[in-house]
């Protein structure tokens, strides 16, 4: 796969260029289904051999292809996978790179998860499906194993095509992480593996990565990138690189600050990225913490971004602990599931986060999935499938969904609910932080028109709006609340059976079950604004 001469967009570009059928607004209308190659399924289909955290377990491009029906049946339409090229095999103290992200040959195809024909046969299988390939991609630096001697002692010529010193930065390790001269010229990560930070200002560098991107998209039918590590590359690099892909990218910028975020799309560098302003005040909300922090960060992006329904709404992936290691409450996981399907954006799942996967810090959040069964009526699957079908639907009825900011109703403490969609593919979903045990109570929130028939799809139940457009929600057990027009429920597969809402009592074990008569406390929520009536 060695690349040819190509001719590639210069470094200043903006991101115009990237092709029709995989560009920005083309991924907007997706969501994502992010795996872990290694851990995801064997090409043997096999469940039992032991796999150590810190080593090769055997998943492969095949074993991918022959699970998809999990994740298409749960209703993804993308598939985001580990980084594809040979990484180092050296021995180190910190395991193997059954991950991807340690490359040492950007020309050959990682071995222990198939062969070429193995990625082209996956790309093919999910358009077949009308589903996109993302791949992860590192263009930060190259991998080599070493012995905890500062500075580390690298043998270049292993690396392929960037086989000489000259090639990267002189070694210093950052330590300044405010500091965009210290993040993106100097090492990450200096323990067992050594992480040769490219020198990506070099335009030798430069055209050699714009031409293996190029040719890495179109020989496996890529339609778009995770770039691993974005904010560590200088700026210059980026735009130039995502034209050569020709395709949207997503980079990865650790932060929670709006800003240092914002300005990689307001200055053209990147058309997406995962949504990390979103991510710290999610997790503080349902620990804790207050909704209303969310809905201020929401509107900090809206503000500070270009386009911030191209960010990627997340609550877990491969880096970060997962949800159930910080609170296991199955409640609250039903709501990160809700707002990460339906917020506004791409929405990104991590594998096993449907299966309630609790494995905390690296590598015990990369827990293969096999052990899970692939349990396809695991309550977080089962709501993940009803989720992105009525996701899939609204945009079925109308391509304006996905593009389309979705209006905040109501914000609180314990509340955030939105409505997202043109009218009659609307969505209103209204998450909250109370966990599973909850209390029992009403709110009225708006969304509808006057005498709309709706279906709230946690729980299959019908309401009618009332003159306002505002319909009852029936809280309980903090379950989170969706909503949609039953005339959008029509070929959906979303709810066969339905039954009548109705007022809450939720017993000690925090469920919660309908009542037979009215009762109880109903807040009006009018504009963002709750006003307590008694019933």
């Amino acid at each position: 796969m060695r690349a040819s001469v190509l001719n590639v967009a210069a470094a200043a570009m903006a991101l115009t260029g990237l092709c029709e059928a995989a560009d920005v607004e083309a991924w907007k209308s997706r969501s994502i289904y992010q795996v872990m190659i290694d851990r995801f399924a064997r090409t043997d289909g096999s469940t039992t051999a032991e796999c150590e955290a810190y080593l090769f377990c055997n998943g492969s491009w095949t074993g991918l292809i022959n699970k998809l029906d999990y994740i298409q049946d749960m209703g993804f339409t993308a598939v985001q996978i580990s980084p594809v090229v040979k990484n180092t095999e050296d021995d180190t103290s910190v395991g193997e790179p059954y991950h991807g992200y340690w490359t040492e040959d950007i020309y050959e195809v990682n071995h222990h998860f198939g062969t070429a024909d193995d990625l082209k046969n996956l790309a093919a299988e999910l358009h077949k499906r009308d589903m996109f390939l993302m791949v992860d991609v590192v263009v930060n630096n190259f991998a080599q194993g070493f012995d905890n001697k500062i500075p580390p002692k690298v043998d270049y010529s292993k690396f392929v095509p960037f086989n000489n010193e000259d090639y990267f930065h002189p070694y210093c390790n950052v330590t300044e992480w405010e500091n965009a001269t210290n993040y993106q010229d100097c090492w990450l990560y200096p323990y067992g593996v050594a992480l040769a930070d490219l020198d990506t200002e070099s335009p030798k560098v430069v055209n050699v990565f714009n031409k293996w991107i190029k040719e890495l998209v179109s020989n496996y039918s890529i339609d778009g990138l995770r770039i691993d590590a974005a904010k560590h590359v200088n700026d210059a690099f980026l735009p130039s690189f995502v034209n050569a892909s020709g395709v949207f990218a997503f980079g990865e910028v650790l932060t929670g600050v709006t800003e240092d975020m914002c300005r990689y799309q307001t200055m053209n560098l990147l058309p997406g990225m995962p949504n990390y302003l979103d991510y710290y005040p999610l997790n503080a909300a349902f620990n804790g913490g207050s909704l209303i922090d969310v809905e201020n960060m929401r509107k900090e992006a809206r503000t500070g971004c270009t386009d911030p329904l191209a960010l990627g709404s997340f609550i877990e992936n491969h880096d970060m602990p997962r949800f159930a290691a910080v609170n296991p409450d199955m409640a609250l996981a039903k709501n990160a599931m809700t707002y990460v399907l339906l917020n506004d954006g791409i929405p990104t799942v991590y594998q096993g986060q449907e299966q309630h996967f609790s494995g905390n810090s690296t590598p015990f959040n990369r827990e293969p999935l096999w052990q899970s069964g692939y349990n396809t009526s695991a309550e977080l699957y089962v709501l993940a499938q009803k989720l992105n079908r009525a996701r899939n639907n609204a945009i079925k009825l109308s391509d304006l969904y996905a593009t389309t900011p979705s209006d905040t109703l109501w914000a609180d403490v314990n509340h955030l609910c939105t409505k997202k969609g043109p009218w009659g593919s609307q969505i209103v979903f209204c998450v909250n932080n109370k966990a599973s045990n909850g209390d029992a109570y009403s709110v009225s929130i708006g969304g509808f028109q006057p005498s709309d028939s709706v279906v709230e799809l946690v729980s299959c139940t019908t309401a009618t709006a009332d003159a306002t457009g505002n319909i009852t929600m029936y809280m309980g057990a903090g379950e989170p609340k969706v909503y949609i027009t039953a005339s959008a429920m029509q070929g959906a597969d979303l709810c066969p059976q339905t039954t009548v809402d109705g007022p809450k009592t939720v017993t000690k074990s925090g469920a919660a079950s309908v009542m037979g008569a009215a009762g109880g406390v109903l807040m009006t929520v009018v504009v963002g604004v709750a006003t307590v009536l008694l019933v």
